[in-house]
């Protein structure tokens, strides 16, 4: 354990934020976090945990302990006839967790490639992309309960998977007292990687591409450096352009009132989900209000994907959620949707 006090926060969180922790705790190990629980000066303090900043908006200096999870190692946990079971820290880059799984001949995780932050992470969010959710790849994972210190394990189920959704971002006393908002700490994850593999389609992105090269049946490793380079072409750089990736989740709504948005509205680009719902794409409703490449002060809709807030240099986290907000009362007031965000505001 490493602790450090008025620690700038700009490189740890990806929307490039100006602002400080009173204390941060850097925990590498589960022993890290159990001596954090046990430090007289630590324990009982509200306490923050910070992957890699790739999902918050940081409105001013935390006054909570940030404890900074750095948990590394990747290994083949076991090998069966169904699949691999591949085991990653929690302190792991994402995006190196895919692409090092697809060298070492465990494809799965190739849609879900250039996703910002860290292994982690990626449970909390349910991340997503091009037709994969984390769930669809997840086996387990080992946390500790920052209260009483236990450390437990959870399957899926436990997970409470939902779109962009998890136990991990509700209260304790949600979910019938289920909840671990800000209650536990991710150490490791396991995911589980079908066999045979299959590749996963149906967005008009990567399916273009298949177009492009004349390529019926591509390899994992083709769709990851797809999926890499659409992400490339839409999305900005956190390392040049401060954001947080997608902002907005794409909101769900029935067919009765996909039927009436389409009447008045027939270019809305939407999504036939198996649940009989309809996903419409926040970026679009966005874009239609004419939000693309505007601003508030220093935060801005990115040019180039109306789903992307940015910092273009400066930007306080008011700003960013000033700038969301407008947006929400934008598409609400055409649209009759409320968008919701995916960043946690701190």
């Amino acid at each position: 354990m490493i602790k450090e006090q008025n620690v700038p926060l700009q490189a740890y969180n990806s929307f490039g934020i100006v602002a400080k922790a009173h204390t941060l705790v850097r925990v590498g190990s589960e022993d890290d976090v159990q001596q954090v629980l046990a430090d007289p000066q630590l324990a009982g303090q509200p306490m923050f945990v910070l992957g890699g900043g790739s999902n918050i908006v940081i409105t001013g200096d935390v006054k909570p302990v940030v404890v900074k999870v750095e948990v590394m190692g990747r290994r083949l946990v076991k090998e069966t006839p169904r699949a691999w079971i591949v085991e990653a820290g929690a302190g792991e880059n994402w995006h190196d967790i895919v692409a090092w799984t697809l060298h070492n001949g465990f494809p799965g995780l190739e849609n879900l490639a250039m996703i910002p932050g860290t292994v982690g992470g990626s449970p909390v969010q349910n991340i997503g992309a091009y037709g994969v959710e984390l769930q669809d790849r997840f086996d387990s994972l080992d946390a500790i309960d920052l209260t009483t210190g236990r450390a437990f394990t959870l399957d899926a189920a436990q997970c409470g998977f939902g779109y962009r959704d998890s136990v991990f971002k509700h209260p304790a006393a949600a979910l019938g007292g289920l909840g671990l908002k800000d209650k536990a700490l991710i150490t490791r994850v396991r995911f589980c990687l079908p066999k045979p593999w299959k590749a996963v389609f149906g967005y008009a992105d990567l399916e273009r591409k298949m177009s492009e090269n004349g390529i019926s049946a591509p390899t994992a490793m083709q769709v990851f450096d797809w999926v890499c380079a659409i992400r490339t072409a839409k999305l900005p750089d956190p390392r040049v352009i401060g954001n947080a990736g997608s902002f907005f989740k794409n909101p769900t709504v029935s067919p009765e009132q996909c039927t009436d948005i389409i009447a008045r509205e027939p270019n809305i680009v939407h999504y036939n989900m198996a649940d009989g719902s309809v996903k419409l794409a926040a970026g679009w409703l966005i874009d239609a209000c004419g939000w693309k490449g505007k601003s508030i002060g220093n935060a801005a809709v990115y040019e180039r994907q109306a789903l992307v807030l940015v910092n273009c240099g400066g930007a306080t986290g008011g700003e960013v959620v000033t700038l969301a907000k407008a947006i929400q009362t934008s598409v609400y007031e055409r649209f009759g949707i409320r968008l919701e965000p995916e960043p946690v505001v701190v």
